[in-house]
């Protein structure tokens, strides 16, 4: 799909984000026991406004022939008991955009945007993001990474540093 674009989305943007998000919460709403408001509404993604105030945070929208269709949240984590690490920390394709190789296409710009040690993580519960992620991850790394279930949550972990760097 050459027609994919994946842009760092801008201040301006992130109502289109905000709302986004409602249809990413109503997908995820099959795993995790969440429901609407009092408004019908799901709420506000609580980290949201951090991606334009943090230097850590990297917020992209996904477009197809100028719609969108779909985010990719990538978070740069760094903690005292491990070496600083990329993790999505929300991937969104919209349904009707599914299954035409948009995922595959955003995951692998974002790995090789972000060069450096990754962590890509899905909760158990949802089997059709760990198949994703693992099919996705096994064909970028030619099978080099780790994989593991950990407090309720499948963790892959790998590197997209060149071996020579």
């Amino acid at each position: 799909m050459d027609l994919l674009q994946i842009v760092k989305a801008n201040k301006e943007e992130k109502e289109v984000l905000h709302n986004l998000m409602q249809f990413y919460f109503y997908d995820f709403s099959e795993f995790m026991d969440s429901d609407v408001k009092e408004d019908g509404l799901y709420g506000k993604y609580p980290y949201l406004d951090d991606y334009w105030m943090d230097e850590n945070r990297f917020p992209y929208l996904l477009k197809l022939e100028g719609k969108n269709v779909g985010f990719v949240l990538v978070r740069y984590i760094e903690s005292e008991d491990k070496e600083p690490y990329f993790s999505i920390a929300e991937f969104f394709i919209m349904k009707k955009y599914r299954r035409l190789g948009l995922g595959k296409k955003a995951a692998i710009q974002m790995f090789d945007t972000h060069k450096g040690l990754w962590e890509v993580f899905q909760v158990e519960k949802n089997v059709p993001a760990q198949i994703f992620w693992t099919h996705v991850i096994n064909e970028y790394t030619s099978g080099r990474f780790t994989d593991r279930i950990e407090q309720g949550e499948r963790r892959q972990e790998f590197s997209t540093r060149s071996p020579y760097s």
